[in-house]
C-alpha cells in the first residue's frame, strides 16, 4: 500500500517541471531580466541533459542500468529525461536565485567564490533531496553495487551513492562560468 505522496510522487515530479517551464518560458518573456533568466534556464536544462540522457537510456535500455525504478512510472523513462532536464534548469534557477538573496547586486557579473560556493553547496543539498525524495517515495533510486558508483550511506534501505554528488559538484561550476558569460559586461539583462 503506497502513501498519498508515493501514489502521486510521480505526477507530482512532472508537474513541477511543466510548472517551472511554463513560468520560465510565459513570464520570462517581456524584459532584458526576464530573457537572461530565460537563457540561464535552458543553460541548465542542457547541462542537465549531459547527465539525464546517459542515466534514463540506461533504465530504458541497458541491462545493467544507473537507476532503478522501484515501481512502473506512468511514462516512459524517455519522457521522465526530459522532465528531469527541465527540473535541472529548475534547480539551476533556484541556485540563481539564492544568490540573488545573498549576495549585493549585480550578481553573476564577475566571477566570485562566494557565488560559486552558494551554488556547489545548492548542488550538494539539493542533489541529496533529489535523491532521498526518489528512494523515500518508492519511485526510483542510483544502482549501488556498481564499483565506479560508491555508496554514501543508506535510506530506508536504499543506496545513496557517490556519482550524482559529483555531477552535482561539477555542474554547479561549469553552469556558473558559463553563466558569467551569457550576458556582457554591463548588460541591463544581468540580475
Amino acid at each position: 500500500m503506497f502513501t498519498l505522496l508515493e501514489t502521486y510522487f510521480w505526477w507530482i515530479d512532472a508537474a513541477i517541471a511543466v510548472g517551472v517551464t511554463a513560468f520560465v518560458v510565459i513570464g520570462c518573456n517581456h524584459s532584458l531580466r526576464g530573457r537572461y533568466i530565460r537563457r540561464l534556464f535552458w543553460l541548465g536544462v542542457l547541462i542537465g541533459l549531459t547527465w539525464e540522457v546517459p542515466i534514463f537510456l540506461s533504465a530504458a535500455y541497458s541491462e545493467a542500468p544507473v537507476i532503478a525504478f522501484f515501481r512502473e512510472p506512468p511514462f516512459h523513462p524517455l519522457v521522465f529525461l526530459v522532465l528531469h532536464s527541465l527540473w535541472d534548469g529548475g534547480l539551476f534557477l533556484a541556485g540563481v536565485l539564492l544568490i540573488w538573496l545573498a549576495r549585493p547586486k549585480p550578481i553573476l557579473s564577475t566571477f566570485s567564490w562566494s557565488e560559486l560556493g552558494i551554488f556547489i553547496l545548492w548542488g550538494q543539498l539539493s542533489e541529496f533531496a533529489v535523491e532521498i525524495g526518489g528512494v523515500t517515495n518508492a519511485a526510483w533510486g542510483y544502482v549501488g553495487d556498481k564499483p565506479w558508483n560508491p555508496v554514501l550511506f543508506h535510506v530506508q534501505g536504499h543506496p545513496i551513492t557517490l556519482v550524482p554528488q559529483l555531477i552535482w559538484l561539477a555542474a554547479p561550476i561549469v553552469f556558473y562560468l558559463i553563466a558569467l558569460r551569457i550576458g556582457r559586461p554591463g548588460d541591463t539583462a544581468r540580475i
